[in-house]
């Protein structure tokens, strides 16, 4: 069976640590006839051999288009999509879609969110998985047959040759969703996308799903990049994290610098939200204020100003870029960061002025009751 940790004891110590995948400038829009999404609007990342990359925010913040503009599984009509995809040092933008099909699966995967609908109803899982075995690894029905099921040993399915001739709907969600990563894993890919792959699935088996992953990833030296809406998923299992929101990134950095020194108010905003194990019985649950923003009309100057407790007048003009912070790696797009002088001096300037969204964050208010859904400036 092929693996991407077999090509590691073949490289260098440099090109071990050099970027595998280098994103320019991504852009993904979508034409509609209310006008032009702009689902990915400018982001630029890089992801070296055999590390994690954890890419957080709410539903709409063009997480989930970026990892499949990044495959280039964006294929319809109506998208439009710039910018440069370095993968391995070969722009796969400039890809046709017959080489595509060649880099899919041997050189990258991508594990779905729900595995209830990414798997084929009415084919057997046996024949799912065999398929592509076939094609890329060029072996005899019988030796896809010997690699499927070892696979869905080493994803942990109990009586695998017996599972190999189930249907997908004959198995748990947890064994779906295991039967996904190995698909995935079957041709030994050098990077994998997981795009909130537990979701609808519940805790316990959440817990399996990421260990299951992350055993992986290091059994193979992948490098893998984590889609996610939970800061609390990334946090021991990623070696950086980008948050976005409004189709950019909002600050990314080192996973233990961005917890112990987070910059942005949004990504404040996401740690607040996660459920403290500590807290007492009944305490209500710490939303974000308003809603995600228009991406066909966004809000001028920074996109998070209508909800952030921090925003200033200068945060409604003008749109910040991203900012080096003092540690390595760690660059965030506030004006006025979180920790820093500048905005301690705006939360206490908006709490004194009782701006609904600053007071909703200091636990004032109830931010999904008492707060409009359509937020102007100030």
């Amino acid at each position: 069976m092929p693996t991407a940790g077999a090509d590691a004891t073949r490289l260098t110590k440099s090109q071990q640590t050099e970027p595998l995948l280098v994103v320019e400038g991504l852009k993904t829009h979508f034409a509609t006839p209310n006008g032009l999404v702009k689902a990915v609007d400018g982001v630029s990342l890089s992801v070296a051999r055999g590390k994690t990359l954890g890419v957080v925010g709410e539903s709409g913040s063009g997480k989930t288009v970026l990892s499949r503009s990044i495959m280039r599984l964006n294929t319809a009509g109506n998208v439009i999509t710039h910018g440069r995809v370095s993968y391995d040092g070969e722009d796969l933008l400039q890809e046709s879609p017959k080489e595509m099909r060649e880099i899919w699966g041997v050189e990258m995967a991508m594990v779905f969110q729900d595995p209830m609908t990414s798997l084929n109803p009415v084919v057997r899982v046996g024949r799912q998985m065999t398929e592509h075995i076939r094609h890329h690894l060029k072996v005899s029905k019988s030796e896809a047959a010997e690699t499927a099921i070892e696979l869905l040993r080493s994803v942990r399915i109990p009586e695998p040759e017996a599972r190999f001739s189930n249907y997908p709907h004959e198995m748990s969600g947890g064994m779906r969703q295991r039967v996904c990563i190995a698909i995935a894993l079957a041709c030994g890919p050098k990077m994998l996308f997981a795009d909130e792959p537990t979701t609808a699935l519940d805790v316990t088996v959440q817990h399996q799903i990421l260990n299951l992953l992350e055993q992986q990833q290091k059994d193979r030296f992948m490098t893998m990049i984590m889609v996610t809406h939970d800061l609390g998923v990334v946090a021991g299992r990623t070696d950086e994290i980008a948050v976005m929101y409004a189709g950019k990134i909002a600050e990314k950095a080192p996973t233990g610098e961005l917890f112990a020194d987070m910059r942005h108010p949004y990504t404040e905003s996401l740690l607040r939200s996660i459920p403290k194990i500590n807290q007492p019985k009944h305490t209500r649950l710490a939303a974000i204020s308003g809603r995600p923003p228009d991406l066909i009309n966004p809000p001028s100057g920074c996109a998070f100003s209508p909800r952030c407790p921090y925003a200033q007048p200068k945060c409604f003009e003008q749109t910040p870029p991203l900012t080096a912070a003092p540690a390595p790696g760690h660059q965030y797009a506030c004006w006025f960061p979180v920790g820093s002088p500048e905005g301690n001096q705006a939360w206490e300037t908006n709490m004194a002025a009782g701006r609904l969204q600053t007071l909703a964050a200091a636990g004032e208010l109830n931010a999904t009751e008492d707060i409009p859904a359509t937020i102007g400036g100030g």
